[in-house]
């Protein structure tokens, strides 16, 4: 009876001792779960957790709940949380160079994207090491698709159509690019741009055609135009205090269900944005595509942008831009 006591005391003390030992890794998303991101975060969540036997608790806080796209850097960086997945863009205020993927047009195939993006690339080699500065450590990339404008009556063809009106928009390079083409830029967070619509702050939106979808946006605009003038990036990031305490093999399993999560979310690219264009247009929303002229004009009043950009971003961005192709 002693011996069989002792031994559920040890069984106690011994679970009791894993619960402990259970390292929690909290994750701030700013889009709902059930978006394409939200999903890919779920997936990452199952891998870590099924390769560290449990070792890692990964909690994803979506929504915004906890911190907004523009406070995650900051979050993340100074241990306030372990991880967040941003906007690249958010970055831009220490890291400039990451705005290379808002350059007008730069990237506008899916091989070109995939080249920067790729493991061991110049172009993202240099971005993880300026976001590494910061106290965070790029885990792995979320695809979210091309760049589009929202409209309501009419769709947003030439930039004469942009002349005047306010635009949300989500970095400081595509305010860059919304000024060049005559509008007024503001920058919203993309879980407050519904309420920006609704209420009329903005004349225009720029986001993902995803985001379209996961946020119902076709309840406050009714016109989408094709622009895809800029590629659109998330990283998830973790805090790099944080990341170098843990233990060599739990790293490497988190890497791991990184390295799958990454592949995932952009083999299903392609398929998401078709997806959410289908349910856009079910929705009501009018969908429309630019001619090659049209596209002209918009190249046309871009140079700026990327003057801007060299300007801030210096030689890191020079290399950035020199990687890409451009």
């Amino acid at each position: 009876m002693v011996k069989h006591f002792v031994g559920a005391a040890l069984a106690v003390a011994l679970s009791a001792s894993a619960v402990v030992a259970q390292e929690k890794m909290r994750i701030s998303l700013q889009l709902p779960l059930k978006s394409h991101l939200g999903q890919n975060l779920v997936l990452f969540e199952k891998e870590v957790e099924e390769r560290t036997g449990g070792a890692i608790d990964v909690e994803i806080y979506d929504s915004a709940t906890l911190y907004k796209d523009k406070e995650v850097p900051a979050a993340v960086g100074s241990g306030a949380i372990e991880a967040g997945v941003a906007s690249l863009t958010r970055y831009v205020g220490d890291a400039p160079v990451v705005d290379v993927f808002y350059m007008p047009f730069l990237f506008n195939s899916e091989d070109k994207v995939r080249a920067a993006v790729a493991e061991g690339a110049d172009v993202r080699e240099i971005i993880e090491a300026e976001i590494e500065k910061t106290g965070g450590q790029v885990l792995f990339w979320q695809a979210y698709g091309g760049a589009i404008m929202l409209s309501n009556g009419e769709p947003i063809r030439t930039p004469a159509d942009l002349e005047g009106k306010k635009v949300r928009v989500f970095g400081k390079t595509l305010g860059d690019f919304v000024t060049a083409a005559g509008g007024a830029p503001t920058l919203i967070s993309g879980s407050e741009q519904y309420l920006a619509y609704q209420r009329g702050t903005v004349d225009v939106g720029m986001t993902g055609v995803s985001g379209v979808k996961s946020r119902k946006l076709w309840e406050v605009m009714d016109t989408i135009t094709v622009t895809n003038h800029a590629d659109i990036e998330f990283v998830v990031v973790v805090n790099s205090d944080w990341w170098n305490g843990l233990s060599e093999e739990n790293r490497a399993h988190i890497a791991e269900a990184a390295a799958v999560a990454q592949a995932d979310v952009r083999d299903k690219m392609a398929a998401i944005e078709a997806e959410a264009y289908a349910a856009a247009q079910e929705n009501g929303m009018t969908v429309v595509e630019l001619t090659e002229d049209e596209l002209a004009q918009w190249k046309a009043v871009a140079q700026p942008v990327y003057d801007a950009y060299l300007d801030a971003a210096g030689e890191a961005g020079q290399k950035a831009l020199s990687a890409a192709g451009n």
